[in-house]
């Protein structure tokens, strides 16, 4: 349910039996507000609870990024470094240096560069996750693509691996470091000392690419693809 304690934000409520205490988040996605409660709270508690928290509320929300609808003359990043969409009057969409060439006569840029950058993950993934399977010794059974917004990668105990597509989007070393990730989750299914030995061993020193998608990551979710 939603709760009207502030005229310009909407507070998602939900009460849980599990929860031992009031958890307030703000989405770094799109600001949404959702607080989760004990079962045995009264409206005064909640309000008086959220009155105490406002400053960190509002300051919180205004930290979240607003989204980009791609079209032309959008800068978007690429690989890590800031591309223009351009028109042009060539066929099929081309990147180069600094720019993402889409055909002249596009109503929608948008789905064309999303095309474009899916396709051009995917060869870099598949190429990477291959040289990674290589390396430890093992096969994976498919990749896929998604727009995942929860994670940037997974594996599944049948061997398939999936990644976001926006991985594309960040610094080529991060985009490394993810496909080296999940690799090492054929070996281990886990996240203990032994798998990061092996994350370690396939890619080197990861750390600075793990706190980069930490603090980053959630800003390449802010470009928009849609029609």
């Amino acid at each position: 349910m939603k709760l009207d304690v502030f005229p310009d934000i909407d507070v998602h409520l939900r009460k849980s039996a599990q929860a031992r205490q009031f958890t307030l988040r703000v989405s770094s996605l799109d600001g949404k507000v959702s607080l989760t409660t004990p079962l045995f709270v009264n409206t005064h508690q909640i309000n008086a609870f959220l009155k105490e928290k406002e400053p960190w509320l509002r300051k919180r929300r205004s930290e979240v990024q607003t989204s980009v609808e791609v079209t032309f003359g959008t800068v978007l990043p690429v690989m890590g470094r800031d591309i223009l969409v351009e028109r042009h009057a060539g066929r099929g969409v081309t990147l180069s240096a600094n720019k993402i060439h889409v055909p002249d006569k596009s109503g929608t840029p948008a789905v064309q560069v999303a095309v474009f950058l899916k396709q051009y993950a995917s060869r870099l993934l598949s190429i990477k996750a291959t040289h990674y399977a290589k390396k430890l010794g093992v096969s994976y059974s498919k990749l896929s693509l998604k727009d995942a917004r929860s994670r940037w990668g997974s594996c599944s105990d049948r061997g398939a691996l999936m990644f976001s597509w926006r991985l594309v989007m960040a610094p080529p070393e991060v985009l490394d470091y993810v496909a080296a990730h999940e690799v090492a989750h054929l070996r281990h299914m886990d996240h203990s000392d032994r798998f990061w030995t092996e994350v370690e061993n396939l890619f080197g020193n990861y750390k600075k690419q793990k706190r980069w998608l930490q603090e980053n990551g959630s800003k390449l979710h802010r470009y928009q693809f849609s029609n």
